[in-house]
């Protein structure tokens, strides 16, 4: 459904007791999955603040509060093209749980976790977001600035 075409999509930071919340992908990636923090599509005629909101609740079962901007990122392989922007989110109410995307029939959602920096180091290069092999901790996740 989306592959072939560029998208602009949101994606939320959300840290908690010094992890970050991320979701495996499945059929995203050099490995066949990919973890990302939460997000998706923006619609037409839809905020990006608001997609987020939406998206979030959608793919974790919590309802947050849209916070700064941080930084953009494009990201591009074989099938996807996509214009991220990174915003940081608090955590507002709900009970984490993996959810679902509306649009797909099949679900490509497939795990759900808080992971600290060294719990994402350990995973293969190619299987988490490329925005992390940018960092060495989550403060300078929260710090990045500009276009990647």
């Amino acid at each position: 459904m989306y592959q072939g075409k560029v998208r602009v999509r949101v994606c939320g930071i959300l840290i908690e007791s010094d992890k970050l919340l991320l979701l495996r992908h499945k059929g995203i990636g050099e490995d066949g999955f990919l973890w990302s923090p939460p997000g998706g599509g923006v619609e037409f005629e839809e905020k990006a603040e608001v997609a987020l909101e939406r998206e979030f609740f959608e793919e974790t079962g919590l309802s947050v509060q849209v916070n700064d901007f941080l930084f953009t990122n494009e990201y591009i392989d074989l099938q996807h093209h996509a214009i991220e922007l990174f915003f940081k989110v608090t955590k507002i109410e709900g009970e984490m749980k993996l959810g679902i995307d509306p649009e797909l029939d099949e679900q490509i959602l497939t795990d759900i976790r808080f992971l600290s920096m060294s719990d994402i180091k350990r995973l293969p290069p190619t299987s988490v977001h490329g925005i992390l092999s940018r960092i060495r901790n989550l403060k300078e996740l929260i710090e990045l600035k500009g276009y990647y």
